[in-house]
């Protein structure tokens, strides 16, 4: 039987999580892996009256726990700065390393891997992406002879139950209250709904798949604080629903690579997913389209992932280390082109649609669909319009053009992400 000791870093929910898993489930590892995982010392700054780590030593200062006769750090701490610091001291002194931290692997992945390479350990992350959902392994070991051109999907569980439940008429702050009653958002849920959480997500599987560095050049982000219950139901009527899309694509040796809310047709996998799930699609030359979805978030989950992590350590050479790929360059977001939903408040007067209409024709922008919908308060009606696709760097001027119309009062837009 193999046998790996572990010291961990950090003692919140995903640290006690993975404690009990541990020794929930210690007879199913062995079972399963003929790997025995002994937990020799637990870095935590303070208690958790949650859990009892029994007669595991306690370090407060979790920079000690490097010191311990240990074969892997399981670093649970969150953050960046103070776990880039751990990571790189952990990886020098020739100790592998398991995170469940997507933003220290984002903001400073490249780094990190060149110096477990110069260290001959490994820094595994599975948990960092989708809890346990096994993305990167995936991509790393089970589609390495495919060719990947594109991975999509929802990568934030807040974002999708917000979205969902919209979907089925709530607004959204009544809707975000939900989530955080439920515990899928934080009291501060900024870093899920504005978009960055998903982000860094996709810009870990794009250096994956793809070779973009970590951290990667800035690229466009949004959040889905600016959707409306309405646009779910003129969305509906057209044959479509809003996700919130994390998106890379690799195009003529260059990288698309972006977050932001889109509508996605009511007939495609990922418009299928609900509530706080995460799902993937990874399209790959050799196989198609894959379809990955499971829990984005939990103590099990990312318990689940970091086992993982540990078992393939248990199983591996330790001369293999992590794979560095070469950078490529993104697109610019700029020189995209995106079909786009637009909904329009304006007031009920004669000509109306035909001086909106002109706006585009203006640029060069061809209409796909038009019609006016029901009057609000106020004699403001809605003009709902598909557009054509047209290159990003247009629509802010196209804007601008419309707003300045006495007509108009409100203008709120989504792209379409093509099939």
């Amino acid at each position: 039987m193999n046998k790996l000791k572990i010291g961990i870093c950090g003692w919140g929910n995903v640290a006690t999580g993975l404690f009990k898993t541990l020794q929930t489930n210690a007879a199913e590892i062995k079972k399963s892996s003929n790997l025995e995982i002994e937990i020799i010392a637990i870095g935590a700054r303070r208690d958790n009256p949650k859990c009892d780590p029994g007669n595991v030593i306690i370090e407060r200062d979790i920079f000690k726990i490097i010191d311990h006769d240990i074969d892997v750090i399981v670093e649970l701490i969150g953050g960046v700065d103070v776990a880039r610091e751990l990571i790189l001291k952990a990886l020098n002194a020739k100790k592998h390393v398991v995170t469940a931290n997507k933003a220290v692997i984002f903001n400073h992945g490249d780094e990190l891997f060149s110096v477990a390479n110069k260290n001959g350990v490994k820094l595994l992350y599975e948990s960092s992406v989708c809890a346990g959902t096994p993305i990167i392994k995936l991509l790393n070991q089970e589609l390495a002879a495919s060719k990947i051109s594109k991975i999509s999907g929802m990568l934030n569980g807040t974002s999708n139950f917000i979205l969902s439940n919209m979907e089925e008429g709530m607004e959204f702050e009544p809707t975000l209250k939900l989530a955080q009653e439920k515990g899928y958002a934080e009291p501060d849920p900024s870093f899920d709904i504005e978009g960055t959480d998903a982000a860094h997500k996709i810009g870990i599987l794009s250096s994956l798949a793809f070779g973009s560095s970590l951290p990667p050049k800035d690229f466009y982000i949004e959040g889905i604080n600016g959707i409306y219950k309405d646009d779910f139901k003129y969305a509906y009527e057209m044959g479509y629903t809003i996700k919130h899309l994390a998106i890379a694509k690799s195009t003529n040796n260059t990288i698309d690579l972006r977050a932001h809310p889109s509508l996605v047709k009511l007939d495609s996998y990922l418009a299928n997913l609900k509530g706080v799930r995460n799902g993937i699609e990874v399209e790959t030359d050799l196989l198609g389209t894959l379809h990955i979805a499971g829990s984005g978030a939990g103590q099990e989950a990312t318990a689940s992932g970091v086992i993982s992590d540990l078992i393939y350590l248990s199983d591996s050479k330790i001369r293999e280390v992590n794979n560095i790929n070469e950078s490529s360059e993104l697109i610019d977001f700029f020189d995209l082109d995106f079909q786009y939903y637009f909904y329009i408040e304006a007031s009920d007067v004669s000509g109306v649609m035909a001086s909106i209409s002109s706006i585009f024709a203006n640029k060069d922008i061809s209409i796909e669909s038009i019609s006016q919908k029901e009057n609000l308060n106020d004699d403001l009606v809605p003009i709902i319009i598909i557009t054509d696709p047209f290159k990003e760097k247009d629509y802010q001027e196209l804007v601008d053009n419309l707003l300045a119309l006495d007509s108009v009062n409100k203008i709120r837009s989504i792209r379409i992400e093509p099939q």
